[in-house]
């Protein structure tokens, strides 16, 4: 037995495969970089959803739904949005799911984060909700939606890769919550909600704010070869560093550097970034010869949620618009197999008897 399950298959999937040794990802047998050039994140949901949310699907087929289901759910915020006003963002995305009916489809779904996940930013700074363009992307919307005026290609494109390449990631442990929750026959906007819950955690969904935090605090060090030495002294975590999967050759990371790169002078931190790979690889093997601390995918999605305007606290529920797609596909798949997952424990507790 493993404490993390590490090793462990716990699912059969068609939606994605990871070979971290080749440093690549694959969606429905599409590598990740022919889903940004070619798919886009509309495009890229259709390949996750297709067979589950119905057949043949497309990127031009799910724009008119998408934007649809904005509208649809922009016309509901009044039944929560105020019962949000004075939260944190975390709770207020889960208000927002709680609301959603558990007669709610995949699309509908994705829509109501969409749309809940700026109204909630907005709110918190004094601001009132705006409407959908429903003829927008989902990721043209949503800064539109945040900022109140339409967004520039380069800032859309950046947030459409951001979206295609973090919304599938196997069997995290968000997406297994989804599993679990549709196995038993609960409905799509339960398995959400459950996944949501799952993914607030530091360790998971809640990672980007505290790297941009720790980018902050090292790029304000007056030695940044000192500090990084004593945090690793120290035993502390190096936010955007380490990873259960890939070793430093994560291909949604060099997406998204290519994407802000794109941007040009908008792009922010870029060349601090890799300044700081550079050093921490350098005092780890001072500190801790023989070992490695690669950066992780965490460090870029930090500098690009930043580089097009998203609030800090904002960072998470960002991201989980685009990880709902993939959460909806693993409980869609899930529910087809008709079975329930139930693991069971080994006893470790008291002697019995």
């Amino acid at each position: 037995m493993d404490k993390g399950l590490e090793g462990v298959v716990a699912a059969e999937t068609i939606l994605s495969h990871t070979d971290p040794a080749n440093g690549m990802v694959w969606v429905r047998g599409v590598a990740l970089p022919a889903l940004v050039a070619h798919h886009g994140f509309e495009g890229t949901v259709a390949l996750l959803w297709d067979g589950f949310a119905g057949q043949g699907l497309s990127a031009a087929g799910l724009r008119d739904p998408f934007g649809q289901a904005r509208i649809a759910a922009y016309e509901t915020l009044s039944a929560w949005l105020p019962l949000a006003a004075g939260r944190p963002l975390f709770e207020g995305v889960r208000l927002a799911l709680a609301a959603q009916p558990d007669s709610a489809s995949a699309a509908e779904l994705l829509a109501a984060l969409t749309v809940a996940v700026p109204a909630l930013a907005r709110q918190s700074v004094g601001q009132p909700p705006l409407a959908p363009d429903p003829a927008l992307s989902t990721a043209s919307d949503l800064l539109r939606m945040l900022h109140g005026r339409t967004q520039v290609a380069d800032r859309v494109a950046a947030l459409d890769t951001y979206f295609t390449v973090m919304c599938e990631s196997g069997l995290s442990a968000s997406a297994f919550t989804a599993r679990v929750v549709a196995s038993t026959g609960a409905s799509l906007a339960a398995a959400v909600l459950a996944a949501w819950c799952a993914f607030t955690g530091a360790r998971h969904g809640g990672a980007p704010g505290p790297t941009l935090d720790m980018l902050d605090a090292a790029e304000a060090a007056p030695d940044l070869d000192a500090w990084l030495e004593a945090k690793l002294r120290a035993g502390e975590r190096l936010m955007g560093f380490g990873h259960r999967v890939f070793q430093g050759n994560d291909p949604r990371a060099e997406a998204m550097r290519q994407a802000l790169q794109a941007m040009g002078p908008h792009a922010g931190r870029l060349d601090f970034a890799a300044r700081l790979e550079t050093a921490v690889a350098a005092a780890i093997a001072r500190v801790k010869p023989g070992r490695t601390l690669p950066p992780n995918v965490e460090i870029m999605a930090a500098l690009l949620l930043d580089a097009v305007g998203i609030p800090r606290a904002a960072f998470t529920p960002v991201f989980a618009v685009g990880r709902s797609a993939g959460w909806l596909a693993h409980a869609m798949e899930q529910r087809k197999t008709g079975r329930m997952i139930r693991p069971i424990s080994a006893y470790v507790g008291p002697p019995i008897g």
